[in-house]
């Protein structure tokens, strides 16, 4: 019998203490879900502002490309006009040149027709000999 009181005090009713101590634990788990459920909620939400964020900063990026691509296109064809202009005043001027050299050389064979006729055969005969080597 001695044996069945020592089991009887081992199972004695939970004190005031003890049940309170259970209460809190247990109010304790739930604060500690709820609070897992309302920070898991905040870090979706989070996640998502995110999303939404590097989302615009690719449409920003997009139109700053597309942006920066269509300047350097205009500048680019601006320069090509440019060179263009430049290239054409440049064979202007080497065809105004030839028309110059041109009328100098005629006058000059009008002037001297015999000293005109002796460097004709001369640039001729060496012409002759550079190309039968």
């Amino acid at each position: 019998m001695a044996t069945d009181k020592s089991h009887a005090s081992a199972r004695k009713a939970p004190t005031k203490v003890a049940v309170k101590r259970d209460i809190l634990d247990i109010n304790e788990t739930e604060n500690g879900t709820e609070k897992e459920t309302i920070m898991a909620a905040d870090l979706e939400a989070d996640i998502r502002q995110l999303r939404e964020d590097v989302a615009a900063l690719a449409k920003q990026l997009a139109a700053t490309t597309q942006h920066g691509a269509g300047t350097a296109r205009a500048v680019a064809l601006e320069g090509v006009d440019h060179l263009r202009l430049q290239g054409e005043a440049a064979i202007d001027a080497l065809r105004s040149n030839a028309r110059d050299l041109e009328a100098q050389l005629t006058s000059s064979v009008r002037e001297k027709p015999v000293t005109s006729l002796a460097i004709a055969a001369g640039i001729g005969f060496l012409f002759a000999l550079f190309t039968r080597r």
